[in-house]
């Protein structure tokens, strides 16, 4: 319990010494608030599909076969009444306080930006956001719900009847520049980056963190990760159990 403690304290330190901090989070920033990780295949998985889920969410499987896509995405992406954790509370008052430039996520549940946080580089896109492919008309997140109601089972444009794509980035397809850009030139800004939740093993998001040329990089997860041997600071336990000890 020591350790844990001579850990929060040296975290504690460092942020009240930096000024520019930048969060880099992955899927276990949102797990403590009830979302699964996607790739989590349980003992049913393969009873209810034939594929993995790496492949049903991919842009090559959307075109092919939207209905399938869309029963996927229903079940395991479209997760209802959830709300932030300490995690995301924390970096949301470390913002408004003028410490934190902001959060690069490769999530998209959008619950940064529920807790408060202003600015945040969705990398994956978001789930809260969806577009017709061919007007270009804007929905919710309901709208694609609500779409399992429907004859098609996927969601259609009532005003030119074409598909309503979430603006969520498949496997195959591109990260937007505009958003890359902005969250290399605030890791590249920093003077502390605070990796969270993530393995880093996804590119190319993973790779974003050698722009990083500031004087803290610390690593709060649970496994070890590729970026472990150039930390100053590595904590192995969950990321609400570390944000709960500090003081903002």
């Amino acid at each position: 319990m020591e350790e844990f403690d001579e850990k929060i304290e040296k975290l504690q330190k460092i942020i009240d010494e930096s000024s520019k901090i930048v969060f880099f989070g992955g899927a276990g920033v949102s797990t403590e608030s009830g979302i699964p990780d996607f790739r989590s295949q349980d003992g049913l998985y393969n009873q209810e599909w034939k594929y993995p889920p790496e492949t049903i969410i991919s842009r090559t499987f959307f075109d092919r076969d939207k209905k399938e896509f869309y029963r996927f995405y229903r079940k395991k992406l479209i997760i209802k009444d959830v709300k932030p954790n300490i995690t995301h509370i924390r970096l949301a008052e470390l913002e408004k306080k003028g410490k934190l430039l902001g959060v690069v996520t490769q999530n998209i549940d959008g619950l940064h930006q529920m807790a408060g946080s202003e600015k945040v580089w969705e990398l994956h896109g978001s789930t809260l956001r969806n577009f017709c492919m061919n007007c270009g008309s804007f929905y919710g997140i309901d709208f694609i719900a609500e779409s399992e109601n429907t004859e098609e089972k996927i969601p259609i444009c009532p005003k030119c009847g074409g598909v309503v794509k979430p603006d969520v980035v498949l496997y195959e397809e591109g990260l937007d520049q505009n958003v890359i850009n902005g969250a290399c030139k605030a890791i590249e800004n920093a003077d502390t980056l605070i990796i969270g939740g993530t393995s880093l093993v996804v590119y190319p998001a993973a790779g974003f963190i050698r722009y990083f040329k500031g004087k803290n990089l610390v690593i709060i997860n649970k496994s070890s990760t590729s970026a472990d041997a150039n930390c100053n600071l590595i904590i192995h336990d969950s990321l609400g159990k570390v944000f709960g000890a500090l003081k903002v």
